[in-house]
């Protein structure tokens, strides 16, 4: 799981992940914004209905936010644990965004226990710069890294930061 604010950049990195290596190896599956090419609105669509499309070695599901206003989230973790299954069994990776600052902290609590992994991508303004950063939260069963990770956005997509602050 992917969270952040709508301009921390999650979408960007979303694309990448499901255009990896540039090949058509995933399913991007938008329940909540404009699609472009070769991904499907799902937007009408319970998410029941979903499991015929979630296909190939990547998926992205754009957003969790967009189900749990619309079904609830206990009707969403219901998908979210069946679809973590499904996709267990054939060892294909699944991503799902979620937006801060749209859900009540329990309903997020309760989204990033059931993940396997938990990034947060973050802005911060400095005077005239907004520094970005992603930091893991969670990965099931291992130790999360234990410091921030910059990265800029570029025309071509995220590119982590190679250089560290000394203090």
């Amino acid at each position: 799981m992917a969270y952040g604010s709508p301009v921390a950049g999650i979408d960007i990195a979303a694309r990448q992940f499901w255009r990896a290596d540039g090949d058509d190896g995933g399913t991007y599956l938008m329940n909540d914004g404009d699609p472009e090419v070769g991904m499907v609105n799902v937007g009408d669509v319970h998410p029941s209905m979903y499991q015929d499309w979630l296909v190939g070695d990547r998926m992205v599901i754009d957003s969790l936010s967009a189900l749990v206003i619309k079904y609830g989230v206990d009707e969403t973790l219901s998908f979210l644990r069946q679809a973590r299954e499904e996709i267990r069994k054939t060892g294909a990776n699944i991503l799902f965004l979620v937006y801060t600052g749209v859900h009540a902290p329990m309903d997020m609590t309760r989204l990033m226990r059931i993940a396997d992994i938990v990034i947060e991508f973050s802005t911060e303004v400095h005077q005239a710069e907004i520094e970005r950063t992603l930091a893991v939260q969670k990965i099931r069963k291992a130790a999360a890294p234990q410091r921030l990770l910059p990265f800029i956005i570029t025309d071509h997509g995220i590119e982590a930061s190679t250089t560290s602050r000394v203090v």
